[in-house]
């Protein structure tokens, strides 16, 4: 608090101005050993408590002990075994999120996700860092920026099959849904990371929305469809990718690509873009 003084008609009236920034304070003696901080980390909703629990860290001044060596301080209260597992949750969520860079509002739909499943008590008998891939999966659904299970696979130590079990199971008994992913959900990310031009990134994502209109892909998925829209864009402009470069980053098998290729290959000319200027023409495209 500050009080700032003025004078009014010539007699002094304070004015209470409130300071609302952080307390850099501190009450150890090592100032030379420690940075000055706030009491305590910041409030987490998601834990018992709020975990508003105070640690006392082990002393090594000598006022910290009695005459018989034993520390005066003692922790009362430790964290409860579901608070440590929610919170080593929470950290390997944080970790899985960084290495794939999802923001924060991601991390946070995931931490949610992962609480309402811990205290249901539902997924029995499955490691908590299995039910936090596919938590952190369903996230990524519900907001609109899906990843691949071999994306969320390949940031966790969990195998795919584990978490496409768990993602069915938490569904399940959060009685919740997720959108279903589209072609377009992926195309943008993958031409990105394959270093493609926008121009080819629009004729995959017009390719692969036209041979999903044409029915020309049944029971393919949509990433296979995804990277052979790629596949194909790409060999009929400059920028040509091979289909390993592009199940390197799509996560599918080379003959998945080939597969949903070989489906739409017969009918090309009719799903390019009208506006698109080839470097190869159509009927010189591979056949596979």
């Amino acid at each position: 608090c500050i009080i700032v003084y003025k004078i009014y008609n010539g007699t002094y009236q304070g004015d209470r101005v409130i300071d609302v920034g952080s307390e850099w304070r501190t009450f150890s003696n090592e100032k030379a050993l420690k940075d000055p901080s706030r009491v305590g980390d910041a409030q987490n909703p998601l834990l018992n408590g709020g975990d508003l629990t105070t640690m006392i860290s082990r002393g090594t001044g000598a006022a910290s002990f009695d005459e018989f060596g034993n520390s005066k301080y003692q922790n009362r209260r430790t964290m409860s075994s579901s608070d440590r597992a929610m919170l080593n949750a929470f950290k390997e969520i944080s970790t899985m999120a960084d290495r794939i860079n999802l923001p924060r509002n991601i991390v946070d739909r995931t931490n949610n996700l992962f609480k309402q499943v811990y205290e249901q008590k539902s997924l029995k008998g499955r490691a908590n860092d299995a039910i936090a891939s596919a938590c952190l999966y369903i996230a990524c659904r519900q907001e609109g920026v899906p990843r691949t299970f071999k994306e969320i696979c390949a940031v966790s130590r969990i195998s795919k099959k584990e978490i496409g079990r768990c993602f069915k199971l938490i569904l399940k008994a959060l009685e919740t849904s997720v959108d279903l992913i589209t072609t377009g959900d992926f195309m943008s990310r993958f031409c990105s990371n394959l270093g493609l031009p926008k121009q080819v990134q629009m004729a995959a994502t017009f390719i692969a929305r036209k041979a999903v209109e044409l029915d020309l892909v049944p029971g393919r998925s949509p990433i296979s469809v995804a990277a052979a829209a790629i596949y194909m864009a790409s060999q009929a402009s400059a920028e040509k990718k091979t289909q390993k470069e592009i199940g390197d980053i799509a996560g599918v098998a080379d003959v998945t690509i080939r597969q949903s290729y070989r489906l739409i290959y017969p009918r090309a000319a009719e799903l390019f873009p009208p506006d698109f200027k080839f470097d190869t023409p159509v009927d010189k495209l591979p056949q596979l």
